[in-house]
């Protein structure tokens, strides 16, 4: 099982809105003879993959799958399918999919054949490598990634606005391939006007993930790098209902998408990405758009880029504008994931339990 989820894992950031699967085939003898993971959407599943290398040495052997064989006819066939005619006779499962169109279906399937179905193997491994597609499914949003980058003394720019670069190469280079693990990367307005950032994993992924500009208002530059050049990664403009028909007319004109919300708002707005299948996005935004995701339940994990270099200033912007807490028991616990050194930075990943939501 373990060299199954290291195959699932090579899917990362390419194969949503499914999750990331990996499977492998052991003959009578318990021989490696077949494996595969899911790369993409709309392209063969792991189990497929393992069994057609396989070929007649699967019959009467074992599958061994991160999750649970789908019996359902979606942009391929179904799993179930392609197991039972391989006449493989046991099958090694992690995890049951949570995806309602399956959710133990597949299971039963196959042990109404007669197969013998093992459930559970290596099952925190497994839902720990599909958070994201596991939140998605049972929230309907997608899963939340805070990145920041900030000095040591808390600051994410210097008063007058400016904050290229805090960090060193080896960080962004590392936040280069964090953006090519997500489906979208969130900017708000103001941070559009600010950086005017391009917002792509620079040839991490390919395709680029989606980007998404967040803006109530409209009011955008125009000739910001992600409206000239669309050839690289494709734009989505999310807004409210008021905009102003002008503004709206004026991205219609650029050819460039937009998605108009009910509520204008970062719970709204996972709600639309989920929708489209993304499983997980990379909140790149200013204070005041950051502590409004975390406040509505929107951020699951914090990435913190500390750089060893001070700052200072009293009105220079902090990653984080008022969560609204009145008292220290409100405060948002965060979880330890670990750290690591990018060059001269440190890297800090926090999981975050805030519940659904812990203000307005």
């Amino acid at each position: 099982m373990d060299r199954a989820l290291a195959l699932a894992a090579l899917g990362a950031g390419t194969t949503s809105p499914n999750p990331m699967v990996g499977a492998l085939v052991l003959d009578q003898d318990g021989q490696l003879v077949g494996e595969g993971y899911h790369c993409r959407a709309g392209e063969p599943h792991a189990e497929v993959m393992a069994l057609a290398q396989a070929s007649g040495r699967a019959r009467g052997g074992s599958l061994v799958v991160t999750l649970e064989p789908c019996c359902h006819q979606g942009r391929t066939p179904p799993c179930c399918d392609a197991v039972l005619a391989a006449g493989v006779a046991r099958v090694v499962v992690a995890m049951a999919d949570p995806d309602p169109r399956v959710a133990g279906g597949g299971i039963a399937r196959l042990r109404d054949a007669g197969l013998e179905v093992v459930v559970g193997v290596a099952e925190p491994e497994a839902a720990r490598l599909n958070q994201a597609f596991v939140h998605r499914v049972r929230s309907g949003r997608s899963w939340g990634l805070l990145k920041w980058a900030m000095s040591l003394d808390g600051r994410t720019a210097l008063p007058n606005g400016e904050s290229q670069w805090i960090s060193g190469p080896m960080a962004r280079q590392w936040v280069h391939r964090l953006r090519g693990r997500c489906d979208a990367v969130i900017v708000g307005g103001g941070t559009l006007r600010a950086d005017d950032p391009l917002l792509t994993s620079r040839g991490a992924r390919t395709p680029e993930p989606l980007r998404v500009v967040f803006s109530r208002s409209l009011d955008l530059p125009l000739a910001a790098k992600i409206f000239q050049d669309d050839s690289t990664a494709a734009t989505l403009v999310a807004h409210g209902p008021q905009a102003s028909r002008a503004a709206q007319e004026r991205l219609d004109r650029l050819g460039i998408e937009r998605l108009e919300l009910s509520q204008c708002t970062p719970l709204g707005l996972l709600e639309g990405l989920a929708a489209r299948g993304c499983n997980q996005v990379l909140w790149e935004c200013g204070p005041t758009l950051a502590a409004a995701a975390v406040r509505q339940g929107c951020v699951q994990q914090v990435a913190a880029v500390i750089a060893p270099t001070l700052l200072g200033g009293e009105p220079a912007r902090t990653p984080l504008g008022p969560l609204n807490l009145t008292r220290l028991a409100q405060a948002p616990q965060l979880t330890s994931l670990g750290w690591q050194r990018l060059g001269p930075d440190l890297l800090w990943l926090h999981g975050l339990d805030l519940g659904s939501a812990i203000g307005p």
